[in-house]
């Protein structure tokens, strides 16, 4: 006997009504890449639920992988078996056997489509419940808060029997809710919004600017290895890497020092915000906390929106550190980010920043600098790279180039 499907529900998709069948088909596409390479199965749909029909194949290898994709709420392995009362108790305790989390609690629930079944609802209970506790140890019945509810149903042409539920990722389909830009650094916070972003159902591609020779070919590839593990969400990210060296040299040139992040920070903006529409993306999404740095107060996050009319989302806008800290470990992503390459942000980072920078002032000093052309510049020299999962960074050979 094996699990013979599994059943996945919407959550959030089956709130929408017109617009629905978008949403499911975006998330059936990404179901079918995600397991392009099992063999066998096989994915239907239906206005409520989608259904992998597994023909074989060991359910436990295929929930692991669709537990990351979005959109979908839960899963639950399933069973298809005869109208016979022995089998559906051989059923119950095989499911009881091989459910993904511990159980010590059940109880069983029926519903009988077909009347003409010769056990009536309360026989069922009794015959499959007693069945499970006299085969099983330490096991116990609990009707109001089970960690089991054993779900059986008896149609006209067969029985089924589910009720483990898995956690689903939650969200939105990927794709499903456009394009945006990720200003993804080597920090612990940008990689997390990207990922967040990407659980609303943002198609995602990332942004990064690099100054060599103040930033080294270790920091460039620290966050190649970050957009790598975004790339495991659907396979593929593309990073756009921005040469801004020039930019910087003349920043710290002509602008104040206490309002030079600001003015790189509006820069970075504009340069993103010209890829942007070459992309044909929507917005723009940075890793800001609010209130985490000089360039993250209100007033910093003021005087750098004015230089786009763009939608700029901060998923991280009201998270603690540890909050953030947390996410990216379960990303996987906390590691490479702790890795001592600094990006072009802090390296020239002044020694005492404004928080409350001014526009009129920010504004005034940058009208001396022609940015026009460097900003042209570096959107046209900038690199463009397609990453994909499994591209590690070497942390014991990146630890050794540091003596």
């Amino acid at each position: 006997m094996k699990f013979d499907h599994i059943i996945i529900r919407y959550g959030e998709i089956s709130t929408k009504k017109r617009n629905r069948k978008g949403f499911v088909d975006k998330m059936k596409a990404h179901i079918r890449w995600s397991l392009k390479d099992i063999e066998g199965v096989v994915l239907t749909a239906n206005r409520e639920r989608m259904y992998v029909l597994l023909n074989g194949v060991d359910h436990k290898p295929v929930i692991e992988r669709l537990k990351g994709i979005f959109g979908i709420q839960s899963l639950s392995p399933a069973i298809k078996i005869e109208r016979d009362l022995e089998v559906m108790k051989t059923a119950a305790l095989y499911y009881l056997n091989h459910t993904l989390e511990e159980v010590g609690t059940f109880k069983i629930t029926t519903k009988r489509a077909d009347k003409d079944f010769p056990y009536n609802t309360d026989e069922i209970n009794r015959a499959l419940g007693g069945h499970l506790l006299r085969n099983t140890e330490d096991l116990k019945v609990d009707v109001k808060n089970p960690d089991l509810n054993l779900l059986v149903e008896v149609r006209r042409e067969a029985v089924y029997l589910t009720g483990e539920i898995i956690q689903g990722a939650g969200g939105l389909p990927f794709g499903s809710s456009g394009k945006a830009m990720l200003m993804l650094s080597g920090g612990i916070d940008s990689p997390v919004a990207g990922f967040l972003s990407m659980k609303r159902g943002l198609d995602v591609e990332a942004i990064h600017f690099y100054s060599p020779p103040f930033t080294s070919e270790r920091s460039r590839q620290k966050v190649i290895d970050l957009a790598g593990k975004l790339a495991e969400i659907n396979g593929s990210m593309k990073v756009h890497i921005v040469p801004f060296t020039e930019i910087q040299l003349l920043i710290q040139k002509q602008i104040p020092e206490n309002y030079s992040m600001t003015t790189t920070r509006r820069l970075m903006m504009r340069v993103a915000d010209q890829i942007r529409e070459k992309e044909e993306a929507m917005a723009l999404i940075t890793g800001e906390s609010l209130g985490q740095v000089a360039s993250q107060t209100m007033s910093s996050m003021y005087a750098i929106n004015e230089v786009t009319n763009t939608p700029i989302l901060r998923p991280l806008i009201t998270m603690d550190k540890t909050e953030i800290i947390k996410i990216a470990r379960e990303l996987d992503t906390f590691e490479i980010s702790n890795l001592p390459y600094e990006d072009c942000c802090t390296v020239f980072t002044p020694a005492s920043p404004k928080t409350k920078p001014k526009r009129e002032k920010v504004n005034y000093y940058e009208s001396f600098v022609d940015f026009e052309s460097l900003i042209a510049k570096a959107v046209s020299d900038t690199e463009v790279l397609t990453v994909t999962p499994g591209q590690t960074f070497d942390k014991e050979e990146a630890m050794e180039d540091l003596f």
